[in-house]
């Protein structure tokens, strides 16, 4: 089987469902004790995560291609970034590392087609819902994306910084981002796409007012299938 390269630590609450699911996936299609041949390389978040607030997205894309270009050297065929809002720099990343990269955005929207979805509600990092680099790859495959109102986005980046990063999964956060997705499908939308690798950890198995488009999983689904397809396209 191909080798999977694995960037993650962004944070490592989601990045351990990631090894998870994309094992459990692997285990569950070959049986026995098959498990997934993963590199992973985990970065300190907080090094990230304060580059991110100043802006220097070029510095944070230089750290996460180096690394990138670890797991390529060291037998990764393809490599997953595991955190939504890094794709922002996903394309130097992938330059740097020298192999495919499998993107987050695509298998979401392949989901969301599937689902015959056209306008989608978008909760991530700020930098995620505010930022081009996410819609404009959704908008390209025919999407209208609506995001919460700012009120709603600062609350939705704080639980995500402040809590879901920190292992932190709470009652009252959980009603309020019910809350903001109910507000969403009053405004029309007919799907969320959970845009943030930790938001999972708040809402998964909760009854929400719109379809929930999880990201996480998605993302390790079609890690998996690249896996047991031994890394062909």
């Amino acid at each position: 089987m191909a080798i999977l390269g694995l960037l993650g630590g962004m944070s490592w609450e989601s990045t351990a469902h990631y090894y998870a699911q994309i094992n459990r996936l692997v285990r569950d299609a070959r049986g026995g004790l098959h498990s997934a041949p993963i590199l992973l390389h985990s970065v300190d978040f907080a090094a990230i995560a304060a580059l991110q607030r100043s802006g220097d997205w070029a510095q944070a894309a230089q750290i996460l291609g180096q690394a990138a270009q670890g797991l390529a050297a060291a037998g990764a065929g393809a490599l997953v970034i595991c955190t939504n809002t890094m794709h922002k720099v996903a394309a130097p990343i992938a330059e740097a590392a020298g192999i495919p990269l499998l993107h987050i955005v695509d298998p979401t929207i392949a989901a969301l087609q599937a689902a015959g979805v056209g306008r989608v509600a978008l909760l991530g990092t700020r930098f995620t819902m505010e930022d081009d680099f996410y819609r404009a790859r959704l908008v390209a495959a025919g999407f209208e994306v609506c995001v919460p109102a700012a009120a709603a986005r600062d609350d939705i980046h704080r639980v995500i910084f402040d809590e879901l990063c920190q292992g932190r999964v709470l009652a009252a956060s959980r009603d309020r981002y019910l809350d903001i997705i109910a507000a969403l499908r009053d405004d029309g939308a007919e799907a969320v796409i959970m845009g943030c690798t930790e938001i999972a950890m708040l809402l998964d198995g909760v009854s929400a007012a719109l379809p929930l488009f999880d990201t996480t999983a998605l993302h390790a689904a079609a890690a998996a299938a690249w896996l047991l397809n031994d890394g062909a396209d």
